[in-house]
């Protein structure tokens, strides 16, 4: 058996009259491929609507071994200078501010506006803040508190703050990693990788015209609605698919095996069951993968979006036939020996030539399946 280095998640999604993911004049996302215009839903969308699924019962911060993380540009301001506010001098709690501004975000992080949304974890943050206390408590004036930090922090960078924590930046940078400009050091790599779905279809569109009445209008007031306006509406069936670098995976993880079993695990169902909806009121965009095959290899993952270069009628049973037939194809040439399982809710059956281990399972039983390929991992 082959120790697998990588898992590939392809998968069939369906969605009516919605509008998943907007550019920036309010329309639904698109792009051409193979010379037709489809709608497309950007990866950044997808693993948002996947990192944010809090309340799901395979939510990522359900796992245990979960450390928190959080995005902005006011992770000083919030997590490491109020704390200090009121228990020490206004001046000292200024120049800290400043300077602690500075050390994370840069010498443009005196104000908000050039600063870098920035990823950190809460190990980071307790251990900036642990500081920022200490030099506080040590500083008996503003120009006092500017030396201590300056002193301080000469060989202080963020590989510091990762000395004691096996995922100094949280589980969301673990898996889709992070860029830091005013650090390159503090760069996490993404063993995550997530393509734009778009449809295997031509783009499907509709204008939308609504109206809003006002209940509480009379009768000698202008007749007709209170307010008139138009959107966009789409239909389609997405190809998705997503890639997990297994050592790269645990290696962010610190380690720990059976935690990235369990991102796998908690991963693979919210890409199936999760939807990227918007406008969620008007169109309850929620769907579930109606085809997810999950493959496990070690060598060079290849995407099946050629399978939809051409595009074909809005149809499951074709769309699942020409992932097959892509599949296969693939098999032949290069014979890189994956293994296989998958779900469908089609009544055609995924086939390749090498046929060995595809067998059709239940969500269930499918992410049990991908978890252990996490245990039997090759080693970076």
């Amino acid at each position: 058996m082959i120790a697998p280095r990588f898992l590939q998640i392809h998968t069939l999604h369906s969605y009516t009259a919605a509008l998943l993911n907007r550019d920036d004049s309010g329309q639904a996302k698109r792009l051409t491929y193979g010379d037709t215009l489809r709608t497309r839903i950007s990866s950044q969308c997808l693993k948002r609507h996947w990192r944010v699924a809090d309340t799901d019962p395979h939510a990522l911060q359900k796992l245990a071994g979960y450390v928190d993380s959080f995005r902005s540009r006011e992770l000083v301001t919030e997590k490491v200078i109020a704390p200090l506010k009121g228990r020490y001098p206004e001046g000292v709690v200024k120049a800290l501010d400043l300077a602690f501004q500075k050390l994370v975000y840069g010498e443009k992080g005196d104000t908000k506006k050039s600063r870098q949304t920035l990823l950190l974890g809460q190990p980071e943050l307790a251990w900036l803040a642990a500081q920022a206390d200490r030099i506080a408590a040590a500083s008996i004036d503003a120009k006092g508190a500017e030396k201590a930090v300056a002193e301080w922090a000469k060989d202080k960078n963020f590989k510091a703050m990762s000395e004691n924590a096996a995922m100094p930046g949280g589980l969301i940078a673990a898996l889709f990693g992070r860029m830091v400009t005013s650090d390159p050091a503090a760069n996490i790599e993404a063993p995550v990788h997530v393509a734009h779905a778009f449809t295997v279809h031509a783009a499907e569109a509709e204008g939308d015209y609504f109206t809003a009445v006002d209940d509480l209008k009379r009768d000698e007031d202008d007749s007709g609605a209170d307010t008139i306006q138009e959107t966009e509406l789409t239909c389609g069936l997405f190809y998705g698919y997503t890639v997990i670098d297994l050592p790269g995976l645990i290696g962010n993880c610190g380690g720990d095996r059976e935690l990235a079993a369990g991102v796998v695990h908690n991963l693979a169902h919210l890409i199936a069951e999760i939807s990227p909806g918007a406008k969620l009121g008007s169109t309850a965009p929620y769907g579930r993968a109606e085809l997810m095959l999950i493959e496990a290899g070690d060598r060079q993952p290849r995407s099946l979006a050629t399978a939809y270069r051409r595009a074909i009628a809005h149809d499951l049973e074709q769309a699942v036939a020409q992932l097959g037939g892509q599949l296969a194809r693939y098999d032949d040439t290069y014979a890189t020996g994956e293994a296989r399982r998958y779900l469908s809710t089609a009544t055609t059956p995924l086939n390749s030539p090498d046929a060995s281990g595809l067998e059709r399972l239940s969500l269930k039983t499918l992410v049990e399946w991908a978890a252990s390929q996490v245990r039997d991992c090759a080693d970076a």
